[in-house]
């Protein structure tokens, strides 16, 4: 088979990104100068372990980033495959005292990567990025990249999220995703650089916090540059002198005072103010070493006593779960309209937020969320077996999830466990109380500015937000259940949503926000006997009237502090989204938007053709 061709795609500017051009995979951390590497790829599947990439039979071509099982990528094969390879070749130019640095934001599950015939790195954990330093095996002209794939569909032990380890999809699990999922990029740098960018702000002392590591080579006097803007405001600039390599400094910024001035810079899902920032690495003579293009942004999330807040005043939660799936593409977006146009959709819905279900997104979908503004729970894949090596790779990859992303202003909530999966035992085993307690309190020393869910849906042993997964279809019911006169002594000591206990322990916080964070899941379907929902519907009408009967009574309770839908679309059998799987929705959008929101919405949100109404990137 002939090998791949080189493909030059281009590098996208990096103040837009219009058809035809590539976005960014890394928004909060751009530099000029960076080249895709998604394209056609040879590939092959293997049914043996092999270690010698020589011998690898490339009998088959894939489109990168979308996996194997997908028909997007071209292969469209669903079996229980556990091995794969993938090569690509590519140019690079002349480095001039540069580094090149070769970029993967997920590849599911374990990779081992070759550049022109020398092992660079290898990874284990599919949600979250990786990259390696390849200046030293590099080559004028042409190169080449070979990567290995493991990933043992029967493994319950690895975070793996509602990939099924069955053949056919059953209940609420998916096909499986194997291999390389997000985009692959390479990236040109200066040896001397800005090497890691946090951002966090304080809404009461009016700052932005900055924390920046970089990679030095000589020892010589460094200065970060720092210019912080907001539209055409200039709010701060600041240089900063580099002190053992790190830079941690918090920014105060001048309080406009009055709240019509400060709204204008705070973040809001009505009012999504970004601050953009542009960091300059500079010698000790002033000359610039290194550029890179980010933002910020001015909010805060926190809760107190039962209610949720969002700069420091309650804001009710309308959420919806979404399991981020594409039809033709699995858990690849098919392209960047498709990721801005979910969240349009979103709040088109009615919707403030989504809670992300068993997935981690692209950064590509939380720089939209952040520019958008739509709030985002961020949930950890499941693992499904408590074991040593469990524990130990969950952790891991949850401590990347926070590193990749604590930056991004639109996440307003951390949850490391769902339903108890990977911790069946919580009721009896005193181990895995210990577990989900210690997640949640690592969680709060990473980032102690969000809430923390521990375990979602029931079976709380450490969280900041009580989240209770209940699938009753009856109105009436749902509103007994959940009456303000009786949260103490009868929901929390008697009601059992889904037959499980929401509190372990004797440390009972009542007082915490209660969310209803899985209800509904009323399934309708043009195929009604290859569904799969938690009750069923048969018209369109029938769907938007019960729908918006529950949802009048879940808004009417004043316990709850939110709620969240289940679902947004369609998810291959689990047929109870508001849109089919291709984002075609089930009934008028305006008919749903007032069913989930009480009210008129705004109906200037623009579903079509986002590009060409001023959303482009900045």
């Amino acid at each position: 088979m002939r090998p791949a061709d080189s493909l030059e795609l281009g590098r996208s500017s990096p103040e837009t990104a219009e058809p035809g051009q590539v976005p960014h995979p890394s928004p909060q951390r751009k530099r000029a100068d960076w080249q895709p590497l998604d394209g056609r790829w040879d590939f092959h599947i293997e049914t043996e372990d092999r270690s010698d990439p020589a011998t690898v039979n490339w009998d088959k071509s894939i489109l990168v980033p979308f996996s194997p099982e997908t028909a997007k990528s071209g292969i469209g094969e669903t079996g229980l495959h556990s091995l794969l390879w993938y090569r690509r070749f590519f140019d690079a130019p002349a480095l001039e005292n540069r580094e090149l640095l070769l970029h993967f934001e997920a590849v599911d599950y374990r990779a081992t990567v070759w550049v022109n015939g020398q092992r660079v790195c290898s990874h284990e954990g599919g949600y979250t990025p990786f990259k390696a330093d390849i200046t030293p095996v590099i080559q004028p002209g042409r190169n080449e990249l070979i990567v290995h794939v493991e990933d043992d569909p029967a493994d319950l032990a690895k975070p793996r999220g509602k990939q099924d380890w069955k053949l056919e999809p059953h209940s609420i699990w998916y096909p499986r995703t194997t291999g390389i999922w997000q985009s692959v990029w390479l990236e040109f740098v200066p040896r001397t650089r800005i090497d890691s960018l946090q951002w966090s702000c304080s809404l009461e002392r009016w700052e932005i916090g900055l924390d920046a590591t970089v990679r030095e080579q000589t020892g010589e006097r460094l200065i970060l540059a720092v210019r912080l803007s907001c539209g055409q405001q200039l709010i701060a600039s600041d240089t900063y002198e580099v002190v053992a390599g790190e830079v941690h400094r918090r920014i105060a910024l001048s309080d406009p005072g009055i709240d019509d001035f400060r709204n204008d810079l705070l973040w809001t899902p009505a009012s999504p103010a970004l601050i953009d920032a542009e960091l300059e690495l500079r010698d000790g003579n002033g000359a610039v070493l290194d550029r890179l293009k980010s933002y910020t942004a001015i909010r805060s999330v926190c809760v107190e006593g039962d209610r949720f807040l969002l700069n420091n005043r309650p804001i009710y939660l309308r959420l919806v779960l979404d399991q981020g799936y594409w039809p033709e593409s699995g858990m690849t977006a098919p392209d960047d309209e498709a990721l801005v146009r979910d969240i349009l959709l979103a709040k088109k819905l009615g919707f403030n937020g989504v809670r992300k279900h068993q997935k981690i997104e692209c950064a590509r979908y939380l720089y939209w969320a952040d520019r958008l503004g739509l709030l985002v729970w961020e949930e950890m894949p499941s693992a499904y077996r408590y074991t040593t090596r469990s524990i130990e790779r969950l952790n891991r990859e949850w401590l990347d999830v926070i590193e990749r992303d604590r930056s991004h202003p639109c996440i307003i909530a951390w949850v490391p466990f769902n339903e108890s999966w990977g911790v069946p035992d919580l009721t009896q085993n005193s181990a895995q109380r210990h577990y989900v307690q210690a997640l949640y309190h690592l969680t709060k020393c990473l980032d102690p500015s969000r809430p923390v869910v521990g375990n979602d849906g029931w079976e709380s042993v450490a969280t900041d937000i009580i989240g209770i997964h209940d699938y009753d279809h009856q109105p009436e019911r749902l509103g007994k259940r959940y009456g303000i006169d009786q949260i103490e002594s009868h929901l929390f000591k008697r009601e059992r949503p889904g037959g499980r206990t929401l509190f372990i322990g004797d440390d009972r916080q009542w007082t915490h926000p209660i969310v209803l964070t899985e209800f509904g899941g009323i399934a309708y379907g043009k195929n009604p006997e290859h569904i799969w929902g938690y009750s069923r519907t048969e018209t369109a009408d029938e769907l938007v009237e019960c729908y918006s009967a529950l949802l009048e009574t879940v808004r009417s309770l004043p316990a709850l502090a939110g709620f969240c839908y289940t679902q947004f679309t369609d998810t291959y059998q689990e047929a109870n989204g508001l849109l089919y799987a291709d984002r075609s929705p089930k009934a008028p959008l305006d008919r749903l938007g007032l069913a989930t929101a009480g009210s008129m919405l705004d109906q200037d949100i623009t579903i079509e053709a986002p590009w060409r109404e001023g959303l482009m990137e900045r």
